[in-house]
């Protein structure tokens, strides 16, 4: 049973901090791409940043030079760390990963996480 479990959300002042963390676990033979993803009330669900296993990562426009990625790929993390946040970066972040499983290593599927909640406050 592979699972992603997300940690870090909270209530910030706008200008403000927080860093996100993600850990992928369970029987895992490798993982692809990880990344990070948001979804405001009545929205969809959008692409906030993206990291391949060589390290190469890829960022929303709206979140350019406040966020940054982070990947360890020997403990099976991704975070995120988002500074001088606004309160249009209030939404439900979740994590997601493209991995492979023991049981289906050629077939990597995405996995995704329970969201955790992030309000910037004006």
């Amino acid at each position: 049973q592979v699972r992603l479990v997300e940690s870090g959300g909270g209530l910030v002042q706008a200008g403000g901090s927080l860093r996100l963390s993600c850990t992928a676990s369970g029987s895992i033979f490798s993982i692809n791409a990880m990344g990070w993803y948001r979804q405001a009330p009545g929205k969809q669900r959008d692409m906030v940043a993206v990291i391949a296993s060589d390290g190469s990562s890829n960022y929303a426009d709206s979140v350019k030079g406040r966020f940054t990625i982070f990947r360890d790929n020997a403990r099976n993390t991704v975070d995120l760390q988002m500074n001088s946040l606004k309160p249009e970066d209030t939404a439900v972040y979740y994590c997601s990963a493209k991995i492979a499983p023991y049981h289906s290593r050629y077939s990597p599927r995405d996995y995704w996480g329970q969201g955790t909640q992030v309000t910037v406050s004006s």
